[in-house]
């Protein structure tokens, strides 16, 4: 399955679905996340912190002024924010090519800024503010792993609390 669209309602159930990617991730995965301020990116890479075992009282913030936190769980989790990035050769300052082939898994906000940020093999996932609480969420596979990781999460969506699955049915 290369797409797949949900929907969320309130911050825990957009955390919830990037719980489940976190626990679902192996070494070398890279998530790139698109959508407006607010539309819950740093939200969604709590819930992949969480999955991936991230000590309990850890902060998981936007790095946006850092560009780069690394988070310690069963892998650890490089958490990038490039909207600071003014040309992608700021890229290579970060050694974004090389954090992203370490083992471990790559959650980047605004990673549409750069179509040199774009992996081989991941997911890509743009998040849509619906309302004031409701998130659309479109996963877009790049690669094998990536085509597995949306079909994996589209089925499980059903048992994970509240989310909504297309067409506006609850799980």
């Amino acid at each position: 399955m290369r797409d797949w669209t949900t929907l969320t309602v309130g911050p825990q159930e957009t955390r919830a679905l990037g719980r489940r990617l976190g626990e679902l991730a192996r070494p070398g995965l890279v998530v790139l996340l698109s959508g407006d301020l607010g539309a819950g990116k740093t939200c969604f890479a709590q819930g992949v912190a969480d999955g991936l075992g991230t000590p309990a009282g850890t902060p998981v913030t936007s790095p946006s002024y850092t560009l780069l936190n690394i988070h310690y769980g069963r892998l650890p989790l490089y958490h990038f924010d490039l909207y600071r990035l003014e040309r992608a050769e700021d890229l290579e300052d970060l050694d974004y090519f090389g954090t992203l082939e370490a083992d471990g898994v790559a959650v980047v906000e605004w990673g549409d800024r750069f179509s040199e940020a774009l992996p081989r093999d991941g997911l890509v996932l743009a998040l849509h503010i619906e309302g004031d609480e409701e998130r659309r969420i479109e996963l877009h596979a790049l690669g094998d792993r990536g085509r597995e990781l949306v079909a994996q999460l589209a089925q499980v969506a059903a048992g994970l609390s509240g989310v909504r699955l297309p067409g506006g049915g609850r799980s």
